[in-house]
Protein backbone atom coordinates (compact mmCIF):
# COMPACT_ATOMS: atom_id res chain seq x y z
CA UNK A 1 0.00 0.00 0.00
CA UNK A 2 3.09 2.46 -0.32
CA UNK A 3 2.11 3.82 -3.81
CA UNK A 4 -1.57 4.43 -2.16
CA UNK A 5 -0.38 5.89 0.58
CA UNK A 6 1.99 8.44 -1.22
CA UNK A 7 -0.55 9.76 -4.35
CA UNK A 8 -3.32 9.57 -1.25
CA UNK A 9 -1.04 12.87 -0.60
CA UNK A 10 -1.92 14.67 -3.30
CA UNK A 11 -5.67 15.39 -2.32
CA UNK A 12 -6.11 17.92 -0.55
CA UNK A 13 -4.56 19.51 -3.79
CA UNK A 14 -7.13 18.11 -5.64
CA UNK A 15 -9.75 18.77 -3.57
CA UNK A 16 -9.65 22.68 -4.02
CA UNK A 17 -12.57 23.98 -5.85
CA UNK A 18 -10.76 25.22 -8.86
CA UNK A 19 -9.50 21.72 -9.74
CA UNK A 20 -12.54 19.99 -11.97
CA UNK A 21 -14.54 16.70 -10.93
CA UNK A 22 -13.25 14.94 -14.24
CA UNK A 23 -9.65 15.45 -13.01
CA UNK A 24 -10.66 14.18 -9.59
CA UNK A 25 -12.21 11.21 -11.03
CA UNK A 26 -9.18 10.55 -13.05
CA UNK A 27 -7.16 10.47 -9.76
CA UNK A 28 -9.47 7.75 -7.78
CA UNK A 29 -9.58 6.30 -10.54
CA UNK A 30 -5.40 5.10 -10.71
CA UNK A 31 -5.25 6.05 -7.32
CA UNK A 32 -7.73 2.53 -6.85
CA UNK A 33 -6.01 1.06 -9.96
CA UNK A 34 -2.94 0.88 -7.82
CA UNK A 35 -4.20 0.15 -4.52
CA UNK A 36 -5.78 -3.31 -6.27
CA UNK A 37 -2.21 -3.93 -7.47
CA UNK A 38 -0.44 -4.00 -4.55
CA UNK A 39 -2.79 -5.69 -2.41
CA UNK A 40 -2.99 -8.83 -2.01
CA UNK A 41 -4.34 -10.93 -4.89
CA UNK A 42 -6.36 -13.20 -2.22
CA UNK A 43 -10.37 -13.19 -2.49
CA UNK A 44 -10.56 -12.44 0.86
CA UNK A 45 -7.84 -9.18 0.54
CA UNK A 46 -8.88 -6.58 3.29
CA UNK A 47 -10.47 -3.18 1.94
CA UNK A 48 -9.16 0.10 2.27
CA UNK A 49 -11.13 3.18 3.46
CA UNK A 50 -10.64 5.86 0.50
CA UNK A 51 -10.22 9.29 0.71
CA UNK A 52 -8.30 12.05 2.92
CA UNK A 53 -7.79 10.92 6.83
CA UNK A 54 -7.59 13.78 9.35
CA UNK A 55 -5.83 13.20 12.64
CA UNK A 56 -7.57 15.48 14.85
CA UNK A 57 -5.99 15.24 18.95
CA UNK A 58 -4.61 11.39 17.93
CA UNK A 59 -7.33 10.22 16.54
CA UNK A 60 -7.73 9.08 12.67
CA UNK A 61 -11.13 10.88 11.24
CA UNK A 62 -12.23 9.03 7.74
CA UNK A 63 -13.78 10.62 5.30
CA UNK A 64 -17.90 10.02 5.39
CA UNK A 65 -21.03 10.28 3.01
CA UNK A 66 -22.51 13.46 4.57
CA UNK A 67 -26.08 13.61 6.06
CA UNK A 68 -28.53 13.61 2.68
CA UNK A 69 -32.27 13.56 1.99
CA UNK A 70 -33.78 11.97 -1.55
CA UNK A 71 -37.22 11.07 -2.48
CA UNK A 72 -37.44 7.61 -4.27
CA UNK A 73 -40.00 6.12 -6.89
CA UNK A 74 -42.50 5.24 -3.90
CA UNK A 75 -42.49 8.99 -2.95
CA UNK A 76 -40.38 7.49 0.00
CA UNK A 77 -38.08 9.65 2.12
CA UNK A 78 -34.39 7.69 1.71
CA UNK A 79 -31.84 9.08 4.00
CA UNK A 80 -28.45 7.54 5.96
CA UNK A 81 -30.74 6.21 8.24
CA UNK A 82 -32.21 3.89 5.46
CA UNK A 83 -28.79 2.56 5.39
CA UNK A 84 -27.83 2.26 9.22
CA UNK A 85 -26.20 -0.67 9.88
CA UNK A 86 -26.19 -1.77 6.48
CA UNK A 87 -24.15 -1.60 3.38
CA UNK A 88 -24.73 -0.16 -0.06
CA UNK A 89 -23.62 0.67 -3.65
CA UNK A 90 -24.14 3.80 -4.60
CA UNK A 91 -24.05 5.21 -8.54
CA UNK A 92 -25.23 7.97 -11.02
CA UNK A 93 -27.59 7.40 -13.90
CA UNK A 94 -30.27 9.18 -15.81
CA UNK A 95 -33.19 7.47 -17.53
CA UNK A 96 -32.69 7.88 -20.66
CA UNK A 97 -28.99 8.03 -21.01
CA UNK A 98 -28.20 7.02 -24.38
CA UNK A 99 -24.32 5.26 -23.62
CA UNK A 100 -23.31 3.82 -20.65
CA UNK A 101 -26.44 3.82 -18.43
CA UNK A 102 -28.11 0.77 -19.72
CA UNK A 103 -24.59 -1.44 -19.00
CA UNK A 104 -24.04 -0.04 -15.64
CA UNK A 105 -28.06 -1.70 -14.57
CA UNK A 106 -27.29 -4.55 -16.17
CA UNK A 107 -24.65 -5.58 -13.85
CA UNK A 108 -26.13 -3.62 -10.92
CA UNK A 109 -29.16 -5.97 -11.86
CA UNK A 110 -26.31 -8.88 -10.89
CA UNK A 111 -25.57 -7.17 -7.97
CA UNK A 112 -29.39 -7.29 -6.92
CA UNK A 113 -29.91 -10.69 -7.89
CA UNK A 114 -27.13 -11.77 -6.22
CA UNK A 115 -28.01 -9.71 -3.00
CA UNK A 116 -31.95 -9.73 -3.14
CA UNK A 117 -32.64 -11.88 -0.55
CA UNK A 118 -29.60 -10.84 1.78
CA UNK A 119 -31.06 -7.60 4.45
CA UNK A 120 -27.58 -6.23 4.49
CA UNK A 121 -26.93 -4.90 1.11
CA UNK A 122 -29.02 -2.14 -0.45
CA UNK A 123 -28.62 -0.21 -3.73
CA UNK A 124 -29.18 3.41 -3.95
CA UNK A 125 -29.09 5.09 -7.78
CA UNK A 126 -29.08 8.98 -8.17
CA UNK A 127 -30.93 10.84 -10.95
CA UNK A 128 -28.82 13.49 -12.12
CA UNK A 129 -31.52 14.42 -14.81
CA UNK A 130 -33.75 15.93 -11.70
CA UNK A 131 -36.07 17.67 -14.33
CA UNK A 132 -37.37 14.80 -16.61
CA UNK A 133 -36.89 11.93 -13.71
CA UNK A 134 -40.09 12.90 -11.76
CA UNK A 135 -41.04 10.08 -9.12
CA UNK A 136 -43.48 8.54 -11.48
CA UNK A 137 -40.47 8.40 -14.28
CA UNK A 138 -38.27 6.04 -11.23
CA UNK A 139 -41.13 4.32 -10.58
CA UNK A 140 -42.03 3.14 -14.55
CA UNK A 141 -38.12 2.57 -14.47
CA UNK A 142 -37.93 0.04 -11.19
CA UNK A 143 -40.84 -1.60 -12.68
CA UNK A 144 -38.91 -2.09 -16.08
CA UNK A 145 -35.95 -3.15 -14.48
CA UNK A 146 -38.08 -5.58 -11.77
CA UNK A 147 -36.72 -4.59 -8.54
CA UNK A 148 -37.79 -3.96 -5.59
CA UNK A 149 -38.49 -1.06 -3.37
CA UNK A 150 -36.55 -2.03 0.04
CA UNK A 151 -33.42 -3.66 -1.76
CA UNK A 152 -32.87 -0.75 -4.63
CA UNK A 153 -33.91 2.70 -4.09
CA UNK A 154 -33.98 5.15 -7.43
CA UNK A 155 -34.06 8.68 -6.04
CA UNK A 156 -34.35 12.19 -7.15
CA UNK A 157 -34.26 15.50 -5.33
CA UNK A 158 -32.54 18.79 -4.76
CA UNK A 159 -30.23 19.18 -7.95
CA UNK A 160 -27.51 20.73 -5.89
CA UNK A 161 -27.78 17.91 -3.21
CA UNK A 162 -27.16 15.11 -6.12
CA UNK A 163 -24.50 16.74 -7.89
CA UNK A 164 -22.81 17.91 -4.74
CA UNK A 165 -22.93 14.24 -3.07
CA UNK A 166 -21.20 12.73 -6.21
CA UNK A 167 -17.80 14.14 -4.89
CA UNK A 168 -18.22 12.31 -1.70
CA UNK A 169 -18.47 9.41 -3.43
CA UNK A 170 -15.37 10.18 -5.69
CA UNK A 171 -17.74 9.97 -8.88
CA UNK A 172 -18.76 12.36 -11.38
CA UNK A 173 -21.85 14.59 -12.42
CA UNK A 174 -22.10 17.72 -14.78
CA UNK A 175 -24.66 19.07 -17.02
CA UNK A 176 -23.03 19.68 -20.53
CA UNK A 177 -24.97 20.12 -23.50
CA UNK A 178 -21.96 18.68 -25.91
CA UNK A 179 -22.08 14.78 -24.63
CA UNK A 180 -24.61 12.63 -25.78
CA UNK A 181 -27.65 13.06 -23.61
CA UNK A 182 -26.22 16.34 -22.10
CA UNK A 183 -25.20 15.09 -19.05
CA UNK A 184 -21.91 14.04 -18.17
CA UNK A 185 -21.47 11.30 -15.09
CA UNK A 186 -19.43 8.66 -14.69
CA UNK A 187 -20.32 4.65 -14.60
CA UNK A 188 -19.17 3.96 -11.53
CA UNK A 189 -20.90 2.21 -8.32
CA UNK A 190 -19.48 2.66 -5.35
CA UNK A 191 -19.43 0.43 -2.15
CA UNK A 192 -20.19 1.91 1.05
CA UNK A 193 -19.82 0.58 4.59
CA UNK A 194 -22.09 0.63 7.59
CA UNK A 195 -20.01 3.48 8.65
CA UNK A 196 -20.55 5.86 5.31
CA UNK A 197 -16.72 5.34 4.27
CA UNK A 198 -16.41 4.49 1.10
CA UNK A 199 -14.59 0.99 0.51
CA UNK A 200 -14.48 0.12 -3.06
CA UNK A 201 -15.96 1.34 -6.37
CA UNK A 202 -15.74 -0.69 -9.83
CA UNK A 203 -16.46 0.76 -13.64
CA UNK A 204 -20.04 -0.77 -13.84
CA UNK A 205 -20.09 -1.02 -17.66
CA UNK A 206 -17.07 -3.98 -17.23
CA UNK A 207 -18.46 -7.30 -16.46
CA UNK A 208 -15.12 -8.72 -15.00
CA UNK A 209 -14.75 -5.98 -12.72
CA UNK A 210 -18.08 -5.95 -11.40
CA UNK A 211 -17.40 -9.79 -10.77
CA UNK A 212 -14.10 -8.50 -8.43
CA UNK A 213 -16.66 -5.75 -7.00
CA UNK A 214 -19.03 -8.24 -5.86
CA UNK A 215 -15.99 -9.97 -3.97
CA UNK A 216 -15.00 -6.61 -2.64
CA UNK A 217 -18.68 -6.83 -1.23
CA UNK A 218 -18.49 -10.19 0.25
CA UNK A 219 -15.03 -8.89 1.83
CA UNK A 220 -16.83 -6.09 3.66
CA UNK A 221 -20.10 -8.02 4.13
CA UNK A 222 -17.19 -10.73 6.19
CA UNK A 223 -15.37 -7.65 7.75
CA UNK A 224 -18.40 -6.31 9.69
CA UNK A 225 -20.98 -8.69 10.07
CA UNK A 226 -18.66 -12.04 10.78
CA UNK A 227 -18.00 -14.87 8.09
CA UNK A 228 -21.61 -16.09 8.22
CA UNK A 229 -24.99 -14.34 7.88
Amino acid sequence: MAIYHRLHRLWPFLARPAVGRSLRLLFWGALFALMLTECTTSEERELPILGERRVVQGDTIYPAIPDFSFIDQDSQTVTNATFAGKIYVADFFFIHCPTICPKVKANGLRIYEKYKNDDRVFLLSHSIDVKNDTVAALKRHAVKLGISTPRWHLVTGDHDAIYNIADDYFSVAVEDPDVPGGFDHSGRMILVDKNRHVRSFCDGTDAKDVDRFMKDIDNLLAEQFGKNK
